[in-house]
């Protein structure tokens, strides 16, 4: 997938880049298995692959470490899932993961497309302001869904 054709870059020295050789698949694989609510146990190649097959955003702090991370599945035509959102704690409250839904929802190839979604159980607010809510025909939707624990 594209990257961005260069960072994005705040006043205070914090970037959103799409270069996947820049994303810390450790850093984004502890957090998913052993802080998030969705993927607690995820084994590193699980993490890996999602991440080759998706477009990436990576959240860095000044000095270059992750401070967060999104990524999209897309078929760059018609549909995007926004999955794996996070913030690191130490660097919430600056307003990074408004900024970080803003460049993500801003990317060339998440434009035009007929539906993008997400799940969450706990950031409502923050994506309605992006304009997300409740599916539209939600009776239509079907899944086959998992637990982590059934499957790590």
């Amino acid at each position: 997938m594209p990257a961005l054709s260069s960072p994005v870059r705040r006043p205070d020295g914090y970037e959103i880049d799409t270069d996947p050789g820049r994303v810390d698949v450790g850093a984004v694989h502890r957090y998913l298995s052993e802080e998030s609510y969705w993927s607690p146990g995820v084994p590193r190649d699980v993490v890996e692959r999602s991440l080759q097959w998706s477009l990436c955003f990576g959240l860095y702090e000044p000095d270059g470490a992750l401070a967060g991370f999104a990524r999209a599945v897309t078929d760059r035509a018609v549909f995007a899932y926004l999955a794996d959102v996070f913030v690191l704690a130490e660097h919430r409250g600056r307003g990074l993961g408004v900024w970080l839904m803003e460049t993500m929802l801003a990317h060339p190839d998440l434009q035009g497309l007929r539906r993008v979604f997400l799940v969450t159980a706990d950031a409502h607010g923050l994506y309605e302001r992006f304009g997300f809510g409740p599916p539209q025909g939600v009776e239509r939707f079907m899944e086959i869904a998992r637990e982590p624990t059934e499957l790590y």
